[in-house]
């Protein structure tokens, strides 16, 4: 893309990033072919965040749509959440998460990031996790990025199918199939 004018380029921008707040200022330079500077000015006129910031509004919005558990209580940022159907969660590892000796993330860590999207993505206000059936398919080095993906395949009475496969750089890492069951309030 040859260079456009400051206004046009400004105005491009914001409905990018309103399409898709995820990009990235980088992404974004290359595909203005401007620099990173510029990108940054021009999101400071225009008053739009910078992404960690962007990803956090997001986050706050989805929190709100969960109904069977607390939204501090989904390990990662919930990034998209379509309640019932699916949603989309996003973990910063860090080298506490992982084995001092490999530097490897503890599965624990993974299994918690995929369960608690399996949980905030069915329409319940109470339930647990009556079966899951999980893969690692390949280790994850702390500072890595996991991006889980849940989709609800099926639900029979009170019954949930939900499906869920992580990545680090659009490798999966991991993948999970849940029954998650939904119960009455106490």
């Amino acid at each position: 893309m040859g260079r456009i004018s400051k206004s046009n380029r400004q105005k491009e921008l914001l409905e990018l990033l309103t399409e898709d707040p995820f990009v990235t200022d980088e992404e974004l330079s290359e595909k203005f072919n401007v620099s990173i500077q510029t990108i940054r000015l021009d999101r400071l006129e225009l008053g739009i965040p910078e992404l960690r910031e962007r990803v956090k509004l997001v986050a706050e919005k989805n929190y709100q749509k969960v109904r069977s558990i607390i939204g501090t209580e989904i390990i990662g940022e919930l990034i998209d959440l379509n309640l019932g159907t699916s949603g989309i969660s996003i973990l910063e590892t860090t080298e506490g998460m992982a084995f001092k000796k490999t530097n490897l993330v503890r599965g624990h860590h993974i299994f918690s990031q995929a369960e608690s999207l399996a949980m905030s993505v069915i329409d319940a206000e109470v339930a647990l996790t009556g079966v899951s059936n999980i893969k690692y398919l390949s280790p994850v080095h702390a500072g890595e990025k996991l991006v889980a993906k849940a989709e609800v395949v099926r639900v029979r009475g009170n019954k949930h199918f939900v499906h869920v496969k992580i990545s680090v750089n659009q490798n999966q890492v991991f993948r999970g199939k849940f029954i998650l069951v939904a119960i009455k309030a106490r």
